[in-house]
């Protein structure tokens, strides 16, 4: 029994596997997709470094603010619950509450700002500045079961669970690691003021939160590093992907060489029919042949009509002879004038005396002043 197979089917994708790095083009295509090589670790880890050192600058500050914001709260019940001006209890409450709300963010906004921009920077370091909304928008690709368990077993999915893991192992580590250390401390909350029992809590917490973030900053930067690393084998394309490519960008290069060949026989054609005015065909004799066309009228030197080598030079001599235009074998004038000068242009000024010397003598041969 014979059984048929096609290989195809062994290939990774259209064109064969993917080896070849991927070009500008399908770089930026994919960055206006808001597809680029990000962690979100980095945002994350500057962002908690910069909220615990702030808190730790600002301790103090913060400290009084709440404490003066906490003297106000008690200070204001009484007068809360006997003078409520004919508001019901509850309403007063309420109003006192949403007081409380906004002082407190009032307080922490400042925080928590340098953070978000720190974070903001972060990422506009990883991917530098573009906005674009395509990431926001449905698709349906997402809704497809299938494709979600390819998700969820994938090998991004388990690398992500170990790197989840591992922060959770280092950050359980460094926590155990500073609270063994100020266990002491922890003990004698019981028997210190409230005042300096807050905020030696405060203390605890921020140191503790600053060595976290560094621990998270040294995770974010080795995630930072795989992002790289995976985006740009994500990103890889296949030889005919990149050929693909390059025939949309430049054009197919058959196509291209089509119509170049098209202007060729186009200007051979209309260098033909131009060739009947020349006043003589100089030749090497065997390989190059060219036209020249002097009139004082109209331009202030001679112009090469015609020019061609080997064949084309054989059906320019063809085509002098049936219009009865005078042939010069001038070997090296000729290989100088095809090389040096272009259809339609005026010969320079170094090549005046040999040209003027031939046309001399066709005008001779031909009784022509």
């Amino acid at each position: 029994m014979i059984l048929e197979y096609n290989l195809q089917f062994f290939a990774e994708g259209a064109g064969g596997e993917k080896t070849e790095p991927a070009t500008e083009k399908k770089l930026s295509d994919a960055r206006k997709e808001g597809q680029v090589a990000k962690s979100k670790e980095v945002a994350n880890a500057l962002g908690i470094l910069a909220l615990f050192l702030i808190l730790k600058l600002w301790v103090g500050m913060v400290g009084k603010q709440f404490i003066q914001l906490f003297s106000d709260i008690y200070d204001s019940i009484p007068e809360a619950v006997v003078n409520w001006n004919g508001y019901l209890p509850e309403k007063a409450m309420m109003n006192a509450f949403v007081n409380i709300i906004f002082r407190t963010l009032l307080i922490a906004a400042p925080i928590f700002l340098v953070a978000f921009i720190v974070a903001f920077l972060a990422d506009l370091f990883q991917v530098k500045w573009m906005v674009t909304a395509k990431p926001l928008m449905p698709k349906f690709s997402k809704l497809n079961p299938i494709s979600g368990f390819k998700r969820i077993f994938s090998v991004n999915s388990l690398v992500e669970l170990v790197k989840a893991l591992l922060k959770i192992g280092l950050i359980g580590y460094v926590v155990y690691a500073f609270l063994k250390d100020r266990v002491n401390d922890i003990y004698i909350l019981y028997d210190i003021p409230l005042t300096q029992a807050l905020s030696l809590i405060f203390e605890i917490l921020v140191d503790m939160g600053i060595r976290i973030a560094v621990v998270y900053i040294i995770i974010a930067l080795a995630d930072y590093i795989y992002q790289k690393v995976k985006f740009a084998h994500d990103m890889r394309m296949t030889k005919q992907e990149i050929k693909d490519e390059y025939k949309q960008q430049e054009g197919d290069p058959q196509v291209k060489g089509r119509i170049r060949q098209k202007m060729q026989e186009v200007s051979r054609r209309r260098m033909m029919q131009s060739l009947p005015q020349a006043d003589v065909v100089i030749t090497n004799p065997t390989h190059f042949a060219v036209a020249v066309k002097y009139d004082p009228e109209t331009a202030d030197a001679p112009i090469v009509l015609a020019k061609g080598a080997d064949y084309m030079a054989q059906r320019i001599k063809q085509i002098a002879r049936e219009n009865e235009i005078e042939i010069v074998e001038n070997k090296i004038l000729a290989r100088t004038l095809y090389n040096a000068v272009e259809v339609g242009e005026m010969i320079p000024p170094e090549l005046y005396q040999g040209v003027a010397e031939v046309l001399a003598f066709v005008y001779h041969l031909k009784g022509k002043a």
